[in-house]
């Protein structure tokens, strides 16, 4: 515990850690308050029956940090930026020239990158926001609006995703960790007293074993996140000899640590915005005057509140992603050239193409294990909720992961900040 306190005290102490952390929380409060700001013609009766009964409106309540609870004017939240970024991600796989701009033009290339995720967030944001006010609309949760005021408020929604994007980016500059996944983060914890406020009115002693056994299953799936997201593989490396006059450098032994779980949380935060897609989908061809697009959005729709398919596509979204982001943040072949260069190698093996050949098998065995982990923390709400009937648990899960990879996150980064102020 002294360690704790002496930690909290450096924090303190250091102008500018402190800084950024008082900045982060500074953003925080700023995001909860436009969370609070609602849209006109709104029924809040309607709206809250529809959230609690609609699990994939609770999903992207999460994505909202909770601004869709009330149709805040963030209720779009950070998905459109996510989407974009995904999309862009992938098309780096299929746009050479977006791949160099990635992975070989340095920060300036990264920032270019960036801007593009930016730009097209844009249209993203019109698109998923007249659809979801469309959907609202059928709904009877927002009055039927004219021209102009659907318009007026699809740019206000727009305009304050836009403005999420940006305090989420500001974050990530000037305060600790990954802004969009603190962002998301915080209306999570922010969701935790009503959720457990909903526990405890609807409580039933009939069913006390169920929730001790759902207590200790969620502590051993915390337990079972941190052991993954902290497990390693060491690769031996070792430096050769080299003689300069007098003295001799080299020959020194380490290792390279591969994560078990190299993306994070980043694959299910993917796997969920791709999933948000076949709804908003759906809703937009609900309202079309055609009887073939009106089937198809109905099975699209059928689709998602199916939980078997809606399961399995998930569990593969998550283990496809977490390869994908894989790949993306981590090249073997980068790896080797860079170890040639130092004039590093691993024992047994030969510098160059059969190093990266090497890298690679590992990488791939130990993240089919990550990736498998996080699929089936993924699902594993879904198989509880069938079994049991509590509804609130199809979030739960989602949002335990999102908690407690940005919690590891955050201390890693802070503990990389205190160590730097130490040297």
């Amino acid at each position: 515990m002294q360690n704790i306190f002496d930690k909290i005290r450096i924090v303190w102490e250091d102008k500018n850690l402190r800084n950024r952390i008082l900045f982060v929380l500074g953003a925080l409060v700023i995001f909860r308050l436009l969370a609070a700001i609602p849209i006109p013609g709104i029924d809040a009766a309607k709206l809250s029956q529809f959230l609690s009964n609609n699990q994939f409106f609770g999903i992207l309540n999460i994505f909202s940090g909770g601004g869709l609870s009330n149709l805040s004017i963030i209720m779009l939240g950070v998905g459109p930026y996510i989407t974009s970024s995904i999309i862009m991600q992938l098309l780096t796989i299929m746009v050479p020239r977006l791949k160099a701009l990635y992975h070989e033009e340095g920060d300036l290339g990264k920032q270019k990158f960036t801007q593009y995720s930016r730009i097209l967030t844009v249209p993203l944001a019109f698109l998923q926001g007249f659809g979801l006010m469309m959907l609202l609309q059928k709904q009877g949760i927002l009055q039927s609006l004219g021209l102009f005021s659907m318009l007026s408020n699809l740019l206000v929604i727009v305009a304050g995703s836009l403005l999420l994007m940006w305090i989420g980016e500001l974050i990530s500059e000037y305060g600790v960790s990954n802004g969009v996944s603190l962002l998301i983060f915080a209306g999570i914890v922010a969701s935790l007293p009503t959720n457990i406020s909903q526990l405890l009115f609807t409580f039933d002693v009939s069913q006390v074993p169920l929730y001790i056994a759902l207590f200790v299953g969620s502590i051993l799936i915390v337990a079972g996140i941190v052991f993954i997201t902290e497990a390693e593989r060491p690769i031996p490396v070792t430096y050769a000899k080299r003689v300069r006059g007098m003295k001799v450098y080299g020959g020194v032994s380490t290792y390279i640590p591969l994560r078990l779980n190299q993306a994070g949380v980043i694959p299910i935060i993917f796997a969920l915005s791709i999933l948000l897609f076949p709804q908003m989908i759906a809703t937009f061809l609900a309202g079309v005057n055609s009887a073939v697009l009106q089937n198809i959005g109905a099975a699209l729709s059928s689709f998602v509140q199916n939980q078997w398919f809606y399961g399995i596509t998930y569990f593969i979204l998550v283990i496809l992603f977490t390869y994908f982001y894989t790949a993306v943040t981590f090249d073997p072949k980068s790896m080797s050239e860079n170890l040639q260069k130092n004039g590093a190698f691993i024992p047994g093996i030969r510098p160059g193409e059969p190093t990266a050949e090497y890298v690679s098998k590992i990488l791939t065995r130990i993240t089919l294990v990550g990736a498998i982990f996080l699929g089936f923390v993924a699902v594993l709400p879904l198989i509880v909720q069938g079994m049991t009937g509590m509804a609130n648990l199809a979030i739960g899960g989602t949002a335990l992961l999102i908690v407690v990879s940005v919690v590891i996150d955050l201390i890693k980064k802070i503990d990389a900040q205190i160590s730097m102020r130490e040297y």
